[in-house]
């Protein structure tokens, strides 16, 4: 028997790197493009990520958006020294597995600590989940602090 073939990313996506441990590799490969200087994300959905009714998992989605808005800060930041603070999800349709979703955010303030982030997931153009939230920003001095903490 065939191995299924892996479904191919949209047009000008490569593989993105997850520098937030296992939990990203559960979701699958993300994928990213970036396009007039922002990022784009997407993965592929299968029937893994489904809920009881067959939809893909409201958990899932809300998953990738902290992967889109989290990731969105690294890149605005340059560093990956951030943490979600806060991460509000508003379901606005439902999606099938077997399906390309796609997510984008923008970051809208950064203070000293704190970085506010919003962005949409969407499926063949139609919003499926609105998303904002806020980041901490780790100083490099914070970062040692709670490395020197650690048993």
């Amino acid at each position: 028997m065939k191995a299924p073939r892996a479904p191919v990313p949209p047009d000008g996506f490569a593989r993105h790197p997850t520098p937030d441990g296992g939990l990203a590799d559960r979701l699958g490969p993300l994928y990213s493009a970036r396009a007039e200087g922002r990022l784009r994300f997407a993965f592929h959905c299968d029937e893994g990520h489904s809920n009881a009714m067959g939809g893909v998992h409201g958990g899932l989605l809300m998953t990738f958006a902290d992967q889109v808005l989290g990731l969105t800060v690294q890149d605005v930041l340059g560093h990956n020294r951030v943490a979600t603070v806060s991460l509000n999800c508003d379901f606005v349709r439902g999606v099938r597995p077997g399906c390309w979703i796609e997510g984008e955010a923008r970051v809208t303030r950064v203070t000293r600590d704190l970085v506010f982030v919003e962005g949409t997931i969407d499926h063949g153009g139609a919003t499926v989940l609105t998303a904002s939230g806020l980041w901490y920003r780790r100083s490099d001095a914070g970062a040692r602090k709670h490395a020197e903490d650690r048993p």
